[in-house]
């Protein structure tokens, strides 16, 4: 797996609070799901410039929980190129809405469980 990416050392700090000021959508998927799941998964991850909501090393994966600023043109722009700049790493991204997180949580559990198995 390929790991050629450095962390931005001047993100670590914006990271940081990211993961104490986590949006209700993460924490649930975080707390219910993802903290003792048994690939390891990192939350508010440094990837090169960019900050990812959830990355798997061993399967080389990232999950982004999306809210509704994720719709507007700027943003789906960064996201787009930042999700050009993770497959250059080999991770592959995963998206869901927060309303899959609030009213869809089971399955995507059982959609992350799946890809993950796969890509290990």
């Amino acid at each position: 797996m390929p790991r050629n990416f450095e962390a931005n050392p001047k993100l670590r700090e914006l990271s940081r609070e990211l993961r104490k000021n986590m949006t209700p959508e993460e924490n649930k998927l975080w707390y219910q799901f993802l903290r003792n799941y048994d690939a390891h998964f990192s939350r508010q991850r440094v990837i090169g410039n960019y900050i990812v909501d959830f990355y798997c090393r061993r399967a080389n994966l990232v999950i982004e929980i999306d809210g509704a600023q994720h719709y507007e043109h700027d943003e789906i722009e960064y996201d787009k190129k930042r999700t050009e700049y993770l497959k250059t790493c080999g991770i592959d991204v995963l998206r869901f809405l927060n309303k899959d997180i609030n009213y869809n949580f089971e399955n995507v559990c059982v959609y992350i469980d799946k890809i993950v198995k796969r890509r290990l």
